[in-house]
């Protein structure tokens, strides 16, 4: 690649090169996007009027929802775009911006899924001293804070990717500037970009080596089963999001392994943040009183009418 790199245009070979498949995979992607939307939108909407779940965990489900959101919508609709239409390029300047808004996004979204972990541990390791160690003051603090350093990590992740020099074809063989596929079109040494983002998932792992030992100590089977069902929704998410992660971007991939590496960023991009609504409304005792109490509001509204 000669001349200047902004004027460079990329080319996304997309999750297929089977025209039969991509119109099954548009409308099958598109359910997924609305559903992750509608889901996401009502997890964000559920917590702001319900007072049962205006706790820190919440709140911090409502920023991950959020960020969800934005993940989606940063993927999908060029990716559906690009199902449908024979010019799949995409200008020098547009995959470094797509490139960096997600490690933006995913970023914060580790802050917050460590946040969280930190939240549990709190909860169940020191439950008198929850209130006055999780407050309000705190929790905006702990997510500005994570929005601060998500934009500064993004902005030296970028430019880890896109600051040498590409001499390779300007195929990306992938459905979006992730940096994996980028890299392999870049000529100089990217060794830096693997350190980024191991904190969040250590204070994950740390919270719950502090958690388990907890409860394991309860003597109880009740108190341990009604501990750990306040770890199952977060747990869940983490293994998905972070085994897709891990699977990606630790493992070596061969030229045979590529569609399994294209579907694992499908779970955690585009999948992950439609079930995360799903597992968190399911599963959280807190949202199932929520819809009982409104359900049985429901029922004497219709008994009376």
């Amino acid at each position: 690649m000669g001349g200047n790199q902004t004027q460079i245009k990329f080319i996304l070979l997309g999750i297929t090169d089977r025209p039969y498949a991509q119109t099954p995979l548009f409308v099958l992607f598109l359910l997924i996007y609305i559903v992750t939307l509608v889901g996401n939108v009502g997890i964000i909407t559920l917590v702001r009027v319900s007072p049962i779940l205006h706790t820190p965990m919440y709140f911090l489900l409502t920023h991950f929802a959020f960020m969800d959101i934005c993940y989606s919508t940063v993927i999908s609709p060029r990716m559906l775009a690009d199902l449908l239409s024979e010019d799949k390029t995409i200008s020098f300047t547009a995959c470094m911006m797509q490139l960096f808004t997600l490690a933006f996004l995913a970023t914060v979204e580790c802050h917050l899924l460590a946040m969280m972990a930190y939240d549990r541990h709190v909860a169940i390791c020191q439950p008198l001293l929850y209130v006055t160690i999780i407050s309000s003051r705190v929790c905006w603090q702990l997510v500005a804070s994570s929005y601060l350093f998500a934009f500064l990590s993004a902005i030296i992740y970028t430019w880890c990717v896109f600051g040498g020099s590409f001499c390779g074809p300007n195929r990306i063989d992938h459905f979006f500037c992730d940096a994996v596929p980028v890299l392999k079109l870049v000529c100089s040494d990217t060794h830096s970009t693997s350190l980024l983002g191991v904190s969040s998932s250590l204070v994950v792992l740390l919270s719950y080596v502090a958690i388990i030992p907890t409860i394991l100590s309860i003597n109880s089977a009740e108190g341990k089963r009604k501990a750990f069902s306040t770890c199952t929704s977060h747990l869940t998410t983490v293994s998905i999001f972070y085994g897709a992660c891990f699977f990606m971007y630790l493992f070596p991939s061969s030229h045979s392994s590529r569609g399994a590496d294209k579907w694992a960023v499908v779970l955690y991009t585009i999948v992950t943040p439609m079930l995360n609504p799903l597992i968190y409304s399911l599963r959280n005792k807190e949202v199932k009183e929520f819809r009982t109490r409104q359900n049985g509001d429901v029922g004497r509204c219709s008994t009376v009418c």
